[in-house]
């Protein structure tokens, strides 16, 4: 498995605080089964001033801790890159990691408030020839209302992304509803960890993978965590990587549902 989504880098953001932490989450990662991961800390202007080549560095200084201590994990790079100003100037002069280089980018919008022109924004990003892949949608606090936003840049072109623990419930119902919402209706493109420690937030993906199996079949399941991650690693076009399935119905679920279901 291939989990694109991961803050093990030590002492660089909100992930793991220390080497201790991250070799205990690099073992986590390479006991579930996942042989890849992309370490991605935030670039949030203001807040976390990550840039490319200071996060490379910090992929060589812990992947050679990783050969010294036998842990059969392969980083590569990425960024939780939140939305600023020219961002498509700052991937262009190497400021912002792509995910391992290639065409794809982790895209993180804000937690708590729907950002403005969000779809120009997204759009943006693909006119440049990039493709957005949209993280944890079903944890932002806005998606109740503006859930027609991300079927919207899904049919255009951007990709979605799950969080594991969203799908498993880790995260409590609220997430819990809009993952399996999500993929029931053929939203989500990749599921990855989203890890930022080994206790409160480890990088578990198996478990996921098998909540996915139970709605969506093993075979797409394996896409979620394998077969499109590993495209992405290799910068292969989204038109050569298996399609998201079609749902057998649109499910009758709307913002009542979700009422009932929180008792609301």
């Amino acid at each position: 498995m291939i989990d694109l989504h991961c803050h093990m880098l030590p002492g660089i953001d909100d992930g793991a605080p220390d080497l201790r932490v991250a070799l205990a989450m690099a073992r986590c990662a390479a006991a579930d089964g996942i042989t890849t991961t992309a370490c991605t800390p935030h670039i949030y202007p203001g807040l976390y001033e990550n840039h490319k080549d200071g996060i490379a560095a910090a992929i060589k200084a812990l992947q050679a801790v990783l050969v010294e201590e036998g842990i059969p994990l392969q980083l590569v790079i990425g960024a939780d890159t939140h939305l600023a100003p020219d961002l498509v100037g700052s991937i262009r002069a190497g400021r912002v990691p792509t995910l391992n280089g290639s065409r794809y980018l982790l895209l993180e919008p804000p937690h708590h408030v729907a950002p403005p022109r969000f779809d120009e924004s997204v759009f943006n990003l693909m006119t440049a020839g990039y493709i957005p892949v949209i993280t944890h949608p079903e944890r932002l606090t806005w998606i109740e209302n503006h859930y027609e936003v991300f079927g919207r840049l899904s049919r255009g072109g951007a990709w979605m992304q799950v969080t594991a623990g969203s799908l498993t419930g880790r995260f409590g119902p609220r997430p819990r509803y809009w993952a399996e919402r999500m993929l029931d209706e053929g939203l989500v493109d990749i599921l990855a960890t989203d890890a930022h420690h080994i206790d409160q937030r480890p990088p578990l993906l198996a478990e996921a993978r098998a909540a996915a199996a139970g709605r969506v079949g093993a075979e797409e399941a394996w896409h979620l965590v394998d077969t499109r991650p590993r495209g992405i690693v290799a910068d292969t076009a989204p038109h050569d990587l298996p399609r998201r399935p079609e749902p057998a119905a649109a499910p009758a679920r709307g913002r009542s549902l979700w009422n009932r279901l929180t008792k609301r």
